[in-house]
């Protein structure tokens, strides 16, 4: 599902380049940002580079377009997360707004996408695409967390896209819309089930190919489920951010050390 974003709105773009050093680390060769997305390198561990996305105004407002890319070359460890959590928010325009992710990993990268929650406003109306390609070999670990409307507050409209590819080939493709002007039964049995946040943990390791980790249950509101390919997907709801952020931490755990 497309939204077409306003003239008057932002346009952002921020980018991320990570490549093996050549002495066992990883280096940033690109490290970009505009408008309201700052990068900025913190410190790593070990080989891992890690970068932090910073929000230098609020939003995205409606009619906004932002669009952040990282790869992670053959050989390099890159871990991406964010200072704060991303509000989406009503603008003056009434158009839709969008915030595109794009990640690559090439074979033996290693790629860590983590991000605080996402949180859609009354009034608001975004689109989120998340576009991976992953060359065979590669590990990712993506999570997603998105809470609808603040404390007390009814949600916006929340589109949310994830598609990943590994070595070509589509292991997963899911769409999920929320919030005023979503399909019937977002917030149903079989939807939300009035669980006020939801999230997801994609999980890439080439030691899956031989041991693919068990469908199964955990505890309330949170399953695994193995994909085609060396990955899992957990997803779970939850009543609020923390106790969502327990349970998805609480199925890593579960899958055991990377």
């Amino acid at each position: 599902m497309d939204r077409v974003t306003a003239p008057g709105g932002v346009r952002a773009r921020a980018r991320v380049l990570a490549r093996a050093d050549g002495r066992g680390g990883t280096s940033l060769p690109v490290l970009e940002g505009e408008g309201p997305l700052a990068v900025r390198r913190t410190r790593g561990s070990g080989a891992e580079a890690r970068v932090m996305l910073v929000g230098a105004m609020s939003g995205p407002l409606g009619g906004d377009h932002f669009t952040v890319t990282a790869e992670a070359a053959p050989g390099a460890r890159l871990r991406v997360g964010s200072a704060a959590a991303t509000l989406a928010l009503p603008g003056q325009e009434k158009a839709g707004s969008r915030y595109d992710v794009r990640l690559t990993a090439g074979e033996g990268a290693d790629l860590r996408w983590l991000p605080e929650q996402l949180i859609s406003a009354r009034g608001s109306d975004l689109y989120v695409g998340t576009r991976v390609d992953l060359a065979a070999g590669a590990r990712l670990l993506l999570r997603e967390e998105q809470v609808l409307g603040r404390v007390g507050e009814e949600p916006g409209r929340l589109t949310s896209r994830l598609t990943v590819r590994i070595d070509g080939r589509c292991v997963l493709d899911q769409e999920l819309a929320c919030g005023p002007g979503a399909p019937g039964g977002w917030d149903g049995p079989a939807g939300l089930a009035g669980h006020r946040a939801v999230g997801q943990l994609v999980v890439v390791r080439p030691g899956f190919a031989a041991e693919p980790p068990a469908a199964r249950v955990l505890g309330e509101g949170a399953a695994v489920m193995p994909l085609a390919g060396p990955a899992a997907l957990v997803t779970a709801v939850a009543p609020d951010a923390l106790r969502l952020r327990r349970l998805l931490d609480g199925a890593l755990a579960s899958l055991g050390r990377d």
